[in-house]
This record gives structure tokens, C-alpha cells and sequence, in this order.
């Protein structure tokens, strides 16, 4: 069997179709789209048809979309930005946010005195939301809640719709790391009360190096990046025209086969969970992925042993992609900051195993094959 790929959350694949799409950008539109000649309008117009796709898949306007290399990038600015032209001086957030935000935390902290608070969380990563309003409810300098919609290591899901509310009630600020969820549950800005939201194509079988930023119209920034006037004079460089179109095409697809996708996907991630089961009685799963938990991911605590320590390279060696937490640290298997806020100290070997609508069950019975001949 050629090599399997239970790493989904980290980067997925490139659908064929985008890549499609992006050779013939590639091929077609090499003007700038800050000239005025022909070639330089028409790269310019397929920027904005990209962004008018990405705007109607998640009703916003137009005008709140804004291209940027990934998430982080995204993040960055919304977090920043805030902080600089808005007046934020108290941000509210979690200790199992993507290091993107917690490093950025640290530094507006150390650089600006940015105040950080820590909402509490239960043991499967739940958000304790009385503890948030007792904090917003507290009064204190401008604030701005930065809570991720689905935790990346272990898929638990925040309430978008109660937070933004919240955040309304007690005029705080409203951003949203929504990386792992686009393109996998629908996302409507025109109802849900946010001010910040970032994406990034790489995690629904879009491009590497592009995302994008949605800020609320009643929010006025300046620049993260300056240079020319590109991005609405909000963002300089020249676009990324193949990528940003590759981007736009994914998310279209992914919205479009949505309920077929989360059909494969959920089939994929109950089959396994039931084959570990019987497999390893005392298994224990990290989050909450059969209530409130992304359906792509599945993080298990493995039972601690020798043959567990080596999991995550013997697993490689047999051909099977998976990941020990976040992909974002570093090539090594350095330990989870999430695994620590949340089971601090605990000896069980996590693994996450995560999935697209490519996996099969025939990969799942392969797995299980591998890990018996491991001797877990």
C-alpha cells in the first residue's frame, strides 16, 4: 500500500482541479494588477472575482475580505492592529490557541503592555463561558477576545455565535482563528457577531502561502504591511495571483461538496475510533470529538509504554502520516502546549490522527495491521 495520510489538520493535500486552476493563472495572467494596460486589468479582475467568492461563501462584503500569505499573517494583524489603531489594552484568550496567537500575545505584551487574561477550560478543551462574562463583565481597559472556533490539536469546538454575543453585550472586541473550520462548517458573517476572522487555503486542499483576513467594515485598521497601495491600501506587496485564485476555487469546492465531504470524513474517524476500542480498552480521546468536536480530527491518548514512545516514528517507517499535536512548532515531536494546559503531566502518548474525504476505511484496517505489529 502506497504511503497513508492521517495528517489533515497540519496541511492537506492539493485538490487537482485548484492546481488546474493555478497553472493557468500561472500561464495567463502574469501582469501586475497595480498596471493599467490589459494585462495588468485582467489579473486585477480575477483578484476580485476570488474575492467576491470568498465574500458570498461567507457573507461578508466584499470590502471585509483581505488577501494575506496564511493565517498566522492574518492573526497577527487582527491581534496587532487592535492593539495599535483601536485602542485594545486587555486581550482575553485561551492557552490552547495556535502559537501564532499566543507568541503574538507575548509580544504585544512585552512591546506595547498589552494585558493578557486566560479564559478557563475543562479537561476536553471546553471554554468556561461564565468565566468569560464574569471577566467582560469586570469592566477595565478596551478588550478583545481572540478564541479559535476549533482547537488544531484537539478539534474542540467554541461557540461563535454565544462569544460574539458577549463580546456585543460588554462592547469588547470579537476575533476568531477560524483555520481548521473553513470549508468545513458554514460560516455566515452577516449573522454571526465577529470582528476578526482568518483562513488560510492550505487547510481545505487549497494552496500553501495564502490566506486572507475578514475584517468587520465598522473596524478601521491601518496597514499591517506597508508598502504600495494594493489590498485596498491595507495590505502592500503584489498579490499572490495564482494562489489567492487557487484559494477561492477551493473554498468554493469545499462549501460546495460540504455535506458529502463530512459524511466520508465522520465514517473514517467512528471507524477508527471503534477499531481502537476493541483493539486497546483502556484508550482514552482528548477533546470532546464526539460531542463538541471538529469531525476531521480524533486525538488519542495511548496507554504509556515503551512501544508507545516511538509511536509517531514507527508509525512513519510503516508508511502512515499522522502528527503528536501542532505541526506549527517544529520538525521535532517537541510536546504540545495544548496536551499541557490541558492533561498537565498526564503519561499517555498522543497522537492525532486527522482526516479528509480522501481516507478510506481500507487505510483505517491498515493502520490497525501496523499498530499490532508495533505491539500496542
Amino acid at each position: 500500500m502506497s504511503r497513508i495520510y492521517f495528517d489533515n489538520a497540519a496541511t492537506t493535500p492539493l485538490d487537482p482541479e485548484v492546481m488546474e486552476i493555478m497553472v493557468r493563472a500561472y500561464q495567463e495572467l502574469h501582469g501586475n494588477p497595480s498596471s493599467i494596460h490589459e494585462e495588468g486589468r485582467r489579473a486585477r479582475a480575477a483578484i476580485e472575482q476570488a474575492r467576491k467568492e470568498i465574500a458570498v461563501s461567507l457573507n461578508s462584503s466584499i470590502g471585509e475580505i483581505f488577501f494575506t500569505s496564511g493565517g498566522t499573517e492574518a492573526n497577527n494583524m487582527a491581534l496587532k492592529c487592535a492593539v495599535r489603531d483601536l485602542g485594545v489594552q486587555r486581550i482575553i484568550s485561551a492557552r490552547t490557541e495556535h502559537h501564532c496567537v499566543l507568541h503574538s500575545l507575548d509580544a504585544l505584551r512585552r512591546d506595547q503592555g498589552t494585558e493578557t487574561v486566560f479564559v478557563r477550560q475543562t479537561q476536553d478543551g471546553r471554554l468556561e463561558l461564565e468565566h468569560l462574562e464574569s471577566l467582560l463583565a469586570s469592566g477595565g481597559p478596551k478588550t478583545l477576545v481572540s478564541l479559535m472556533h476549533a482547537n488544531n490539536e484537539v478539534g474542540t469546538l467554541a461557540n461563535l455565535q454565544e462569544i460574539g454575543t458577549l463580546c456585543r453585550r460588554f462592547g469588547a472586541y470579537f476575533h476568531t482563528d477560524t483555520v481548521q473550520t473553513l470549508g468545513y462548517y458554514p460560516i455566515n458573517l452577516k449573522e454571526l457577531p465577529i470582528d476578526f476572522l482568518a483562513g488560510s487555503a492550505h487547510k481545505f486542499h487549497g494552496p500553501k502561502g495564502v490566506g486572507f483576513i475578514y475584517i468587520n467594515q465598522q473596524n478601521a485598521l491601518r496597514p499591517f504591511l506597508d508598502g504600495g497601495s494594493q489590498e485596498r491600501n491595507m495590505r502592500g506587496g503584489t498579490e499572490n495571483i495564482a494562489g489567492i485564485l487557487g484559494m477561492a476555487a477551493a473554498l468554493l469546492k469545499a462549501y460546495g461538496e460540504i455535506d458529502s465531504r463530512r459524511a466520508k470524513i465522520r465514517e473514517v474517524r467512528d471507524y477508527l475510533a471503534q477499531r481502537l476500542e476493541e483493539a486497546i480498552p483502556d484508550i482514552e480521546w482528548n477533546g470532546d470529538p464526539f460531542g463538541q468536536g471538529h469531525y476531521k480530527l480524533l486525538s488519542v491518548g495511548f496507554p504509556p509504554g515503551p512501544k508507545t514512545e516511538l509511536l509517531l516514528l514507527n508509525l512513519d517507517i510503516a508508511g502512515i502520516a499522522v502528527s503528536g499535536g501542532s505541526a506549527c512548532s517544529s520538525g521535532a515531536d517537541a510536546g504540545s502546549h495544548v496536551m499541557d494546559a490541558l492533561k498537565k503531566d498526564s503519561p499517555r502518548k498522543t497522537i492525532r490522527f486527522s482526516f479528509s474525504h480522501h481516507n478510506t476505511l481500507q487505510e483505517v484496517d491498515y493502520l490497525m495491521e501496523q499498530l499490532k505489529k508495533i505491539g500496542i
